[in-house]
């Protein structure tokens, strides 16, 4: 299971969701492994398009991305500790949240994608799932291909 979190207490909310749910210190055998994954964004998404001067203050911000990354993982650690739950993978990784989580559930053959509400709405929703699936979709064929 993979879980995508951010600094947003909607994020955590999905974590502790799911660790009341399906991590229960009264049922020691997990049905999953749990991984807490946080998508850090790179320091030029946040500035937008580069203009003159940008790259003076391109490192003031990756070191507040990265500060607020590790505060978010740490942050994932103390929920995990206080529910009893151990053997947690967590990880930060840079770039768009879409490609992030989807490579995660790629990388550790997840079966379960949990992500916080935001709420955007439900185009929006079906917008990440409808990219998610196709994405999973294509990985599927090209791999069918390369058999």
């Amino acid at each position: 299971m993979v879980i995508g979190v951010d600094d947003s207490e909607h994020g955590f909310y999905a974590l502790e969701w799911v660790l009341d749910h399906f991590f229960t210190p009264s049922a020691p055998n997990f049905p999953f492994n749990l991984v807490i994954v946080h998508a850090k964004p790179s320091p030029i998404s946040v500035v937008g398009l580069a203009g003159p001067g940008s790259s003076d203050v391109l490192p003031f911000i990756d070191t507040g991305l990265k500060k607020i990354a590790a505060g978010v993982i740490d942050k994932a650690k103390e929920v995990c500790i206080s529910k009893s739950v151990n053997g947690v993978r967590l990880e930060a990784v840079e770039g768009d949240a879409r490609n992030v989580l989807s490579e995660a559930v790629e990388k550790h053959h997840a079966s379960l994608l949990v992500v916080g509400s935001h709420g955007y709405g439900a185009i929006k929703r079906y917008g990440f799932h409808l990219y998610f699936r196709n994405r999973r979709k294509l990985r599927c064929k090209k791999k069918w291909w390369n058999s």
